[in-house]
Order: structure tokens, then C-alpha cells, then sequence
């Protein structure tokens, strides 16, 4: 099982620059992909998409490369745009000034920020080949997906360990909920002798068909036993998904729906304190499940 959330960080250094990388994941419903690379560099972000997407299936995924070059000299692919940037600098000073006559406090713009942005440094990739550039920082970036996955699935692991405990208590509470079955029906009998025969000493004739449809519909609106199936068809289902080494998350989310179905049906046909509060444990627990399940890949 793999986690979706993960951390990975690297220097590396080549071509006569060195740069450090940062890429991070968070939970999300599908695959979104955002990175901050040099954009001076030819060729380097689709190939570091692709990398990156076959590297992560789900998830909010954001990846930052910083480049220098080793002698802290200036050059041709670094040389600051001082009229881009008094534009820049004036642009954030409006979007600052319109914020805050909005009411709406922004985060602090750094120096980093401010480079980042297009036409700040000038960019000439006439005069300076990155071609080995690009080619030294692609070698670099297996180490670092290696080291994303590493932490990712080391979180899945441990997600891995919870999930499996919580299906283990939604397995005891569903066997629970079975003996309690057993022993509601005894009283369950009782209490409808009783009530029958306090009907019969008040009535001097009883339809006897119309007595037999509701007794019966009493009895299936009761019946607990196709929940009770499916609630341990859907451990089982679990348990199996938990063992299979491809992403899971998105079944795992459906069956945490159905699970709770199951639930919530079971606590409307209880007509028991006991088995209520077993079913109210279960959703409980499954409720817990269902907020682990975002996790997963």
C-alpha cells in the first residue's frame, strides 16, 4: 500500500551549476501536478512531468528545482532584467494594495518568489547550451523519486497496519452483531406472544390473513441477515485489497460507502439496545476507516 503523502529533498550538482530539489505530496481525488522549474532550461519540464506522473497515480503533488551556478558569477542565463523586475516589484506592490483594501491578508512574497517570475532574469538560451545541464539534473532526478517513494510507502505501511486493525473490529462487531441476532429473536418471540395475546382478549375476531401479512412484514422489516452477509463480504473484500499491491484508494473509498450503508441499515432494523449499540459501533469505526482510506494511493 502506498501513502500519498510523502517528502523528498536532494542537492546535486553537474555541468558547472548545482541545484536542490523539493517535491512533496498530499491527498487528492486525482493526479495534480505542479512544478517550479528554471525556465531557461530546454526541454526540462516535460520531461520531468513524465517522470513524476509515473511516479505518483493520485495525489496533490508539487515539485520545486532551484539551479545556481557553482562561482556565484552572473552570466548570460542570469542576468536580472532590471525593468521586468521594477514591473514585478510594482505589480505585487497593486495585488498587495488591492488585498488588503479587500480585507484579504496575502503571505509574504520572498526574493525566491520574485526571480521565479517570467522575464525577471533574462533567459538566453541563444548564447548558453543547457543541453548538459538538463542531461546532468535528468540523471539526478531517479535519486529523488526513489527517495519519494521510499517515504510513500513507508506511510503506507503504517496506514496499512491501521486499516487492517480497523477491518479486524468491523469483522468482531459484524460476528457480535450475529450472536445478538440469535438472542433478539428469542425475546423478539416472546414479546410478540404478548402482544398478540393482549390483541386477541381485546378483539372478538381477527382476520387471520390480515394477521399473517403483518406478521410477516414485521419479520422482513427485522430481518438482519443480508447485512449482516454483506458486511462480511465487504471485510473480506478488504482484506483483499489491502494485500494487493495496486492502488487501491479509490476501491477502498467505494467500499467504505457500502460498509457504511450496511451500518446504517442495520441500526434502522435492530429493534434491539444491544444491537443498536453494536451498529453505532460500526459506524463509528468505519467512519475512522473511511478518513485513513483518503490517504491511500
Amino acid at each position: 500500500m502506498i501513502s500519498m503523502t510523502g517528502f523528498a529533498a536532494r542537492r546535486g550538482a553537474g555541468a558547472g551549476y548545482s541545484w536542490v530539489w523539493d517535491l512533496r505530496s498530499v491527498n487528492g481525488k486525482g493526479l495534480d501536478l505542479r512544478l517550479r522549474l528554471p525556465d531557461w532550461i530546454d526541454g526540462l519540464e516535460p520531461a520531468i512531468r513524465g517522470e513524476v506522473q509515473k511516479a505518483a497515480t493520485r495525489g496533490n503533488v508539487s515539485l520545486t528545482l532551484k539551479v545556481v551556478q557553482d562561482d556565484g558569477r552572473e552570466d548570460a542565463a542570469f542576468r536580472l532584467n532590471d525593468s521586468a523586475l521594477a514591473g514585478a516589484l510594482a505589480a505585487l506592490g497593486r495585488v498587495e494594495a488591492a488585498a488588503m483594501a479587500a480585507g484579504v491578508t496575502l503571505a509574504q512574497a520572498t526574493a525566491a518568489d520574485v526571480l521565479t517570475l517570467r522575464g525577471v532574469i533574462d533567459s538566453n538560451a541563444q548564447e548558453a547550451d543547457t543541453t548538459p545541464l538538463r542531461t546532468a539534473i535528468l540523471a539526478d532526478l531517479p535519486g529523488l523519486l526513489q527517495d519519494f517513494a521510499a517515504m510513500r510507502g513507508t506511510e503506507g505501511r503504517a496506514l496499512a497496519t491501521v486499516l487492517g486493525g480497523q477491518i479486524d473490529r468491523i469483522a468482531s462487531l459484524t460476528a457480535d452483531a450475529q450472536a445478538e441476532v440469535g438472542q433478539r429473536g428469542a425475546t423478539q418471540a416472546e414479546t410478540l406472544r404478548e402482544n398478540l395475546s393482549r390483541v386477541l382478549a381485546a378483539t372478538e375476531a381477527v382476520d387471520e390473513s390480515r394477521l399473517a401479512q403483518e406478521l410477516a412484514l414485521l419479520a422482513v422489516k427485522t430481518d438482519v441477515t443480508e447485512e449482516l452477509d454483506r458486511l462480511a463480504a465487504h471485510v473480506d473484500a478488504a482484506r483483499a485489497l489491502l494485500a494487493d499491491a495496486a492502488p487501491a484508494g479509490r476501491k477502498l473509498d467505494f467500499l467504505m460507502q457500502e460498509f457504511m450503508r450496511e451500518a446504517n441499515t442495520l441500526c434502522s432494523k435492530a429493534q434491539s439496545l444491544a444491537l443498536t449499540r453494536i451498529g453505532l459501533d460500526l459506524k463509528t469505526v468505519i467512519d475512522q476507516m473511511r478518513e485513513q482510506v483518503q490517504n491511500v494511493e
